[in-house]
């Protein structure tokens, strides 16, 4: 497995939307489980949704009911779907898969 790429950040005002992708790089996709975290300037990194290799999915309390992820295997893509956005998404935005972590992607969200 090589490092996944994100993509998809960008600025967008408080209420909007945007869908970060992740993409894997390598074999057996379906075999690992994958996250995303996020890091937002001055704070410790944190944990914001997780999907198993089974498709079971979980969420931080910050973001249930907003943030979806999912994947596609097909793609070798994970996706976290970002609506009701709030000034305090505003972080770099990181994707695991399996044991690998991307570079990140920017998310500013404006009040």
């Amino acid at each position: 497995q090589g490092q996944p790429v994100e993509s998809g950040g960008g600025l967008v005002q408080a209420g909007g939307s945007l869908r970060l992708s992740c993409a894997a790089r390598g074999s057996f996709f379906t075999r690992y489980g994958t996250e995303w975290q996020r890091q937002a300037p001055g704070k410790q990194r944190e944990y914001v949704a997780r999907m198993t290799s089974g498709g079971t999915s979980s969420y931080a309390e910050a973001v249930k009911g907003r943030f979806t992820i999912s994947r596609d295997n097909a793609k070798m893509t994970v996706f976290l779907q970002m609506n009701s956005l709030k000034p305090e998404d505003t972080a770099v935005y990181y994707c695991r898969v399996g044991t690998n972590w991307g570079q990140g992607t920017q998310v500013t969200v404006s009040s």
